[in-house]
């Protein structure tokens, strides 16, 4: 532990200061911080001011259990994510459904029945295989759908030879393999990765057999028929199973004066399977400089199973607080979790997107979507509580018979739905950049229109974003976005408490506005960004929801509004001379009034969060590199049992506190110009680490698990940690 202790101490303190530039050396690198206005044309080139770039390099090397993409993500200020085991997240007081996620500008899903970050597996985002990287927290541009949250839009690359990459850890693997044509018309890239997360999981404080596998295989194939026209197809499949047996579990939690200790002894076993596929195909032509014109056409496949019968009894153990001797107690009692749920969703559809760029200068976008779904849901999933021998809640003896009358469930969703409802939408769009003055101004406007046949609600949401850059010696940009964005109801929102469609559901709205700077600046010869934004969020038409682990569960009904509002800060720069590190910090909070009863913190409430991702080498050997990631995230008040009145009750997670470091040696580098003979000459690049998940072995909690003490009616909220310290051997290379 002290080992661990010491290089981190060192670390914070000297972040900034403890390495010169220098000039002279080869290995010295001058890194201009992109200009967000009058950039140049590159690949998946977007107008969107409210855009953050991430590199697709740093991605694939930070040390992140969930994924790399995602798990940078969670870095930046505005994003938060209690669970290491998940690449879901939430964006400024929105939940883990309000996000967008483009592969190629074609949007696409994640899972829906996952219910506990345990499950996930991968993200379907491959980092082999990504190009760019485009993320916005809120105020995007008309062009990405109708979510209220954040867009995400990964670009895939083209590889420009033969070659092949790979990794190999204690938790999976992946092969990547890319090819092109002399005349590079023809390009492809296939790519297959699988993940076992057992031995992570077995870090987890309770006897259980995990047996989690998840693979997945993606290809990206480009035919560049001229200058002109160009096709390329997406293919994706995964598999997932997770296989749980539990067996048993105890934990210590209370405080030192009422410390408490609960044994759980489990029989019966979950089995879920996800099985997810997607087929994308587009065609390109630009007949000039001016004119850009994409056809695409798509289909997206899920079928999901959650099947299982898991019998708990439990008993509490309470202890005196002066001598430590446990005390006589005779508080036990059980549960039995059943579920047997399976849904199958299908979509396919057509999109058609027009740019025309009369000049440098100006962008007119339109685009058309039409989109046909399928979805198809049996639900039968209950929860029968036992105390003592009653079940929970207890019904009223009749004290004329001595009866208990009948047996009650704590809760119970049973339902069979089957639509086909159709999505249209449409977007237009307007993009100037001009001098007003001295000064650069860039200005991005326009509305979507989309209309769903299974509620036959049509929603309009303009949008706008305006920055000037005035000509100061400083180097500052200033932005304001916003507009009107809907939460366009799927599957989770129609779906009502009692396992039934709403039709009567409507699209949940909220009124955007961010205020943003960005400060450029050299500090010991070194480029620094310091950007910072506020924003506001007017809601109204919400769902109420609870989060039970990392599931959404909604009520079906659009009765309540709300509000949000916080501060976004982060430094970007090369806090090492070559590499790119930051610093976030944010303090947000968000609002709901169910039913006019008054304001209380939503269940996505993140208050104060700080977040650190650092990169650093040995100066005198540069093969030698570390990275460090680290967040602080203050509880969210999901804690109560689901199902709970807010009003009545609301319970606070502990922090998430998180330290996941990556230390590796770099054998072979693509920029050494070493010549190498032999099997070793055929590597492009070799490179061994070890990562270090959860360095402090901090017991973090996702959720609450609620037990109650028939003879005082009292519910005790029993903790359910996180992973524990794991150390992982990770192989990387290319030939």
């Amino acid at each position: 532990m002290k080992k661990l202790v010491l290089p981190l101490s060192l670390i914070v303190p000297v972040l900034i200061f403890s390495q010169h530039r220098k000039k002279d050396t080869v290995t010295t690198r001058v890194t201009d911080i992109e200009e967000v206005v009058f950039q140049k044309k590159t690949t998946g080139r977007t107008n969107d001011l409210t855009n953050i770039k991430i590199s697709a390099k740093e991605a694939k090397a930070v040390a992140s259990i969930s994924g790399g993409i995602e798990g940078l993500i969670k870095t930046l200020p505005s994003v938060n994510s209690n669970t290491e085991l998940s690449s879901q997240y939430m964006v400024r007081g929105g939940n883990y459904d309000e996000n967008l996620i483009y592969i190629n500008d074609i949007e696409i899903y994640r899972p829906f029945l996952i219910r506990n970050s345990q499950q996930e597996g991968m993200s379907i985002i491959n980092p082999d295989m990504v190009s760019s990287v485009n993320f916005s927290a809120g105020g995007f541009e008309p062009k990405y759908g109708d979510k209220m949250s954040s867009a995400l839009n990964i670009y895939y690359r083209e590889p420009e030879k033969f070659e092949v990459s790979g990794e190999a850890s204690l938790i999976g693997g992946r092969l990547t393999t890319g090819l092109a044509s002399k005349n590079k018309k023809l390009t492809a890239l296939f790519s297959g990765r699988y993940r076992n997360t057992n031995l992570v999981l077995n870090t987890l404080n309770e006897d259980t057999d995990f047996n989690p596998s998840y693979w997945d295989f993606q290809s990206y194939i480009n035919y560049h028929v001229n200058d002109k026209f160009s096709m390329s197809f997406i293919g994706y499949y995964s598999k997932n199973d997770y296989e749980m047996i539990p067996k048993e579990k105890n934990v210590t939690f209370g405080t030192l004066q009422q410390p408490i200790n609960v044994g759980i002894g489990y029989l019966g076993k979950e089995n879920d399977q996800y099985k997810n596929m997607m087929g994308t195909f587009s065609m390109n032509y630009k007949p000039s400089d001016k004119w850009r014109l994409t056809l695409d056409s798509f289909a997206y496949q899920n079928r999901e199973k959650e099947y299982y019968t898991i019998h708990s009894n439990y008993s509490l153990q309470t202890f005196d607080p002066v001598t430590g001797n446990p005390l006589p107690s005779f508080d036990v009692g059980g549960q039995i979790d059943h579920a047997r749920n399976d849904l199958f969703v299908r979509t396919y559809g057509t999109q058609f997107r027009a740019r025309f760029s009369p000049n440098v200068n100006t962008d007119i976008e339109v685009g058309f979507k039409y989109e046909k779904e399928n979805l198809k849901d049996l639900t039968n999933e209950w929860k029968l509580v036992d105390s003592a021998g009653y079940s929970l809640p207890r019904p009223i003896v009749d004290p004329r018979t001595g009866g208990t009358g009948d047996l009650k469930l704590a809760y119970q969703i049973a339902g069979a739905n089957n639509i086909e409802p159709t999505r249209l939408s449409a977007y237009a769009q307007y993009s100037q950049k001009f001098y007003w003055g001295a000064s650069k101004v860039f200005v991005n406007a326009g509305a979507r229109v989309a209309n769903w046949s299974f509620n036959k609600e049509t929603l309009f949401s303009p949008r706008f974003q305006f920055a000037i850059k005035p000509d100061w010696e400083s180097d500052m940009l200033f932005k304001l976005s916003g507009g009107i964005y809907y939460q366009a109801p799927f599957y989770k929102e129609i779906k009502d408490l009692d396992g039934n469609f709403n039709s009567n559901i409507k699209s949940q709205r909220s009124m955007q506005l961010i205020l943003a700077n960005d400060y450029e600046f050299n500090m010991y010869d070194r480029p620094f960004k310091l950007t910072t934004e506020l924003y506001y969020k007017k809601m109204d038409d919400l769902i109420p929801y609870y989060m039970d682990n990392v599931r959404i569960r909604y009520s079906g009904k659009n009765n309540a509004s709300g509000y949000a509002y916080g501060i976004d800060t982060r430094l970007f720069g090369e806090f090492v001379p070559g590499v790119d590190s930051w610093l976030s910090a944010s303090y947000a909070r968000v609002y709901e009034n169910i039913d006019g009863r008054g304001d209380i913190p939503r269940p996505t409430d993140q208050r104060f969060r700080f977040a650190m991702f650092y990169q650093d080498y040995m100066p005198s050997f540069p093969s030698m590199r570390v990275n460090l990631t680290l967040i602080y995230a203050m509880g969210l008040p999901n804690g109560a049992p689901v199902f709970t009145d807010p009003y009545q009750y609301q319970a606070t997670l502990p922090s998430y506190k998180r330290v996941d470091i990556g230390l590796s040696k770099v054998f072979i580098d693509p920029k050494d110009k070493k010549k190498r003979y032999g099997f070793w000459g055929n590597f492009q690049e070799l490179t061994l680490g070890v990562q270090v998940f959860n360095a402090f072995n901090i017991n973090n909690t996702v959720a609450n698990q609620w037990i109650t003490d028939y003879n005082t009616n009292y519910m005790y909220p029993v903790p359910v940690r996180l992973t524990g310290r794991f150390f992982n051997v990770k192989l990387e290379f290319k030939l």
